[in-house]
């Protein structure tokens, strides 16, 4: 055999090696890619349908404090979330309190998120019932729209959208997401979603929940009170939002898009959620600051309040304002004062 062809041989080799290495590297990667792109798709589908089904009409088209309908792709708006405790324990859907009272305005051009705590027992004026009461009560009074109605008067902004949510969806996620990380900031005994008392008991420290657990820790007020209460529903939610979009769970999105659907009702239609698809995928680029409403304790009328600063609530108001690029807007402030008596007004002022 000649050199020559012994070396065309060899160069033959080598190149049957080198194609079999890029074979063995780019087919996995192939067939993973095809994997991840078929179950996206089947994400979107998925998503498509379950909250096409927890649509519900919003009879005011609009907020009153809009000039025109917003679009999410290119307006600032406002979520406003709303956990309701009902159970078919209690069968109190229709007449349920909001237990948790969470505002987030978005930034389109920030990709940045405010997300306000409002303490359950806020003594806020209510205009389904032309009377200032616990801001929870709202929910009881005049369902979904008595409680939007509620929180523009108080904030002055408007709310643009809502999603409302029982604490089954809660326990759902966080069970979906094979739990979250948390801190406990004290040994606390819970009852659990059923009302059983002490049913739930953590020890402090930062550790792993089930969703019965990380629902005990949001609940939870007996030590200390709702502003802290407030915060540990905020870090909850980031805890499950950080899981969310973690690489890791991935393949579990599917089991919480359906948890969430099949216990939430909202005004927006899947088309304006995905709108929101572009803060989740900024990742570590997404800004998201708390707030909470500072006041001080009252038992002065009888019942426990929760008594608003002020001072606080204006600075409040303006932060999400300019946040909104929007104007303030007078409209509540002067409805509010002509129908509550002066007594009301002096007390809660006070």
């Amino acid at each position: 055999m000649s050199k020559k062809r012994k070396e065309t041989r060899i160069v033959r080799r080598k190149k049957r090696k080198v194609r079999k290495r890029i074979y063995f590297i780019l087919l996995p990667a192939l067939i993973l890619f095809i994997g991840v792109a078929s179950y996206i798709g089947h994400l979107y589908v998925t998503a498509g349908s379950v909250f096409d089904d927890s649509y519900e009409e919003d009879e005011r088209g609009k907020s009153e404090l809009r000039d025109s309908e917003v679009d999410p792709d290119i307006d600032n708006v406002t979520v406003l979330i709303m956990g309701v405790d009902t159970s078919d324990v209690r069968g109190n859907e229709e007449n349920a309190r909001t237990d948790a009272l969470m505002l987030a305005s978005l930034n389109k051009d920030d990709k940045s998120v405010k997300l306000l705590s409002v303490p359950r027992d806020s003594y806020v004026y209510i205009p389904t019932v032309d009377r200032y009461d616990k801001i929870n009560h709202a929910h009881a009074f005049g369902g979904t729209s008595g409680t939007i109605d509620t929180v523009e008067s108080l904030l002055d902004i408007p709310v643009d959208y809502y999603v409302k949510l029982n604490f089954e969806a809660f326990i759902d996620v966080v069970d979906s997401l094979g739990g979250i990380e948390a801190e406990v900031p004290y040994e606390l005994k819970e009852q659990d979603s059923q009302d059983r008392a002490g049913a739930i008991h953590l020890m402090p420290g930062v550790q792993e929940l089930n969703g019965e657990e990380a629902l005990a820790l949001a609940r939870t007020r007996k030590q200390d009170n709702d502003i802290q209460r407030g915060k540990r529903q905020q870090e909850i939610i980031e805890g499950i939002v950080d899981k969310t979009v973690s690489l890791q769970s991935i393949f579990k999105i599917d089991d919480v898009v359906q948890s969430v659907g099949d216990n939430m009702t909202t005004n927006m239609k899947f088309s304006e959620m995905k709108s929101f698809f572009s803060y989740i995928t900024a990742g570590s680029a997404l800004d998201i600051e708390t707030l909470s409403l500072e006041g001080t304790d009252d038992t002065s009328q009888g019942p426990y309040y929760w008594m608003l600063d002020e001072v606080a609530l204006n600075q409040t108001k303006q932060t999400l304002q300019t946040h909104l690029d929007i104007e303030p807007s007078n409209s509540w402030n002067d409805s509010n004062n002509a129908t509550s008596d002066p007594d009301t007004e002096q007390s809660y002022q006070n």
